[in-house]
């Protein structure tokens, strides 16, 4: 199947560019984008849960054809972009250098399953979830170049800001698109919890502005999609909040 044939609406989609869309997810909103190439389909976080990444899943064949996932870049470590991993057998998974040691181990998976309990997923899910958690493979420490095929895409480490690992997506197109994680969000204030690192957050989103220019598309962790002069803003507002120059 062309990219440009596909038919995001029928799953729920938006459609960003040709080959280039995104879910918002129930329940938390957390985005999750994706990107088709000639060779490889890159998955940009799993969700909160196996079932929500079975539900990626299968929209991914759906959408594609019937292809499978073959490239899992994840946001940052927390339980709702990540946790739906395992449904993904065989892809190859990427994150921000550090993220693979809190996604491997019991520790890990106790911490992981706490947290998403304590923001209401049920408990069976997260144990489920929890217990197949999947570290990545392939940890990116600055840019990371991939090529799925007629189309090259670059994964970049932007951080820390929101957490110490997080990790951006920049697609190249007929509109550039930058996957922010939660380094941006627009349904909400921006959240800074404890593994944030407030005084580092507006250079992340300097970055982000320098990986996208003015004319891309923004695609916050949460929320509908942005422009440049929103990313700016949020990057005063969290300046601002955490008396950052």
């Amino acid at each position: 199947m062309d990219a440009s044939e596909i038919d995001w609406t029928a799953r729920g989609w938006e459609r960003l560019a040709d080959g280039v869309g995104r879910r918002r997810l129930p329940g938390w909103d957390a985005t999750a984008g994706l990107v088709v190439g000639e060779r490889g389909v890159l998955l940009y976080d799993t969700g909160s849960s196996l079932a929500e990444g079975a539900a990626l899943r299968a929209d991914a064949r759906a959408l594609t054809g019937g292809r499978d996932v073959t490239h899992i870049a994840l946001s940052h470590p927390h339980f709702d972009h990540v946790l739906g991993t395992a449904a993904f057998p065989g892809a190859e998974v990427f994150g921000a250098v550090g993220s693979d040691r809190l996604l491997a181990g019991e520790r890990a998976a106790r911490e992981m399953r706490g947290d998403a309990v304590r923001h209401g997923l049920d408990a069976r899910a997260a144990q489920e979830a929890a217990g197949a958690l999947v570290a990545p493979g392939h940890l990116v420490s600055g840019e990371w170049t991939l090529d799925l095929g007629g189309r090259q895409v670059l994964l970049a480490n932007v951080g820390p800001g929101h957490t110490g690992h997080d990790l951006a997506l920049f697609v190249p197109g007929e509109r550039e698109t930058v996957f922010c994680g939660d380094l941006v969000e627009e349904s909400g204030e921006p959240q800074a919890g404890p593994d944030a690192i407030p005084s580092r957050w507006p250079d992340a989103l300097d970055r982000l502005l320098a990986l996208g220019g003015e004319d891309a598309l923004y695609v916050p962790g949460h929320g509908a999609v942005v422009d440049a002069a929103f990313v700016r803003r949020q990057r005063a507002e969290l300046a601002r909040r955490f008396s950052v120059a």
